[in-house]
């Protein structure tokens, strides 16, 4: 039976992966239309209604019996690491391409690490400090390619530092909940932290002078149905493949199948959105996933 399920878990973790790839492509397609606060209330906000039946249906509930402060601690942890952290993202994706978002995305495993070190007193191992460096070197790689047709040094500069930015955020919000997260229903956090994040968007797009041309480009019948899938294939159901790959497979392995995503996502941006490959764009991502799984494993 542990075989058995070994094997499921590994499956829905690579499965993971995947989904979550073709979720990006989805996402840059959408993004010549839709402005990234657009997008990203859009994804959230569908991803929050389709969480409530789904917690409904495996006996969960939206309102625990826990202390105000667990419900605000998950808030601030959404608003920063999925309203914030995402918006970033897609400024990153939208200026860089997927091919080189990849390359950038494989800097999440070390500032989890990072920051479970300066944050919850972890230590590195020899190996994650390794893979650490091979990341570091790949994304310093992918900074000094010489920008292809319509990509700007600027907007190279610009979309590493919304990607590093945005991912810096994301492993804020992961580490500051991380006590919280090993006592808790995952579809409840996920659910607490999405809704957080819908509201801080809200916010942001009544604050932001353009708000009615961000609401027109994501309620737009152009490119409705990346922005469609593309929520729900990332924000929905690659987070709950995702969570079936850490229930029944090995927290370490199935982490690890996930970094695969950023192949993945290198190879689709390369058929499907015609993007370059070139010696140094693939030394950088492979070099990047070598060292996210060392991280990973080590």
């Amino acid at each position: 039976m542990d075989f058995i399920q070994s094997h499921i878990g590994h499956t829905l973790a690579l499965g993971a992966a995947i989904a979550w790839a073709i979720a990006v492509i989805l996402f840059k397609k959408s993004g010549e239309t839709v402005h990234p606060i657009g997008l990203n209330l859009y994804k959230n906000t569908l991803a929050s209604v389709l969480l409530l039946p789904t917690i409904w249906l495996f006996g969960g509930t939206l309102f625990r019996d826990v202390p105000a402060s667990e419900y605000l601690l998950l808030m601030a942890s959404g608003a920063l690491g999925i309203g914030i952290a995402d918006t970033l993202f897609f400024m990153c994706l939208n200026r860089l391409g997927a091919g080189l978002t990849a390359i950038v995305e494989c800097l999440y495993s070390p500032s989890i690490i990072s920051l479970s070190v300066l944050w919850l007193g972890e230590r590195m191992t020899p190996l994650q400090i390794v893979g650490t460096l091979l990341i570091i070197s790949a994304v310093f790689v992918a900074t000094r390619e010489k920008p292809q047709a319509g990509l700007s040094r600027r907007d190279l500069i610009l979309g590493i530092t919304f990607g590093v930015l945005g991912l810096a955020g994301m492993a804020v919000g992961i580490v500051m909940i991380k006590p919280l997260l090993e006592r808790s229903p995952l579809l409840w956090v996920s659910e607490v932290r999405l809704l957080a994040s819908v509201v801080v968007m809200v916010l942001i797009l009544l604050l932001h002078p353009a708000r009615r041309a961000i609401m027109a480009s994501a309620l737009s019948s152009r490119g409705w149905g990346y922005t469609l899938s593309g929520s729900f294939m990332g924000a929905y159901l690659s987070m709950i493949i995702w969570l079936g790959g850490m229930k029944y497979a090995q927290a370490s392995i199935a982490a690890a199948l996930n970094q695969m995503s950023n192949i993945f996502i290198f190879v689709f941006a390369a058929f499907f959105l015609k993007e370059p490959i070139n010696l140094q764009r693939t030394i950088a991502i492979l070099v990047g996933v070598a060292g996210a799984i060392l991280v990973t494993v080590g």
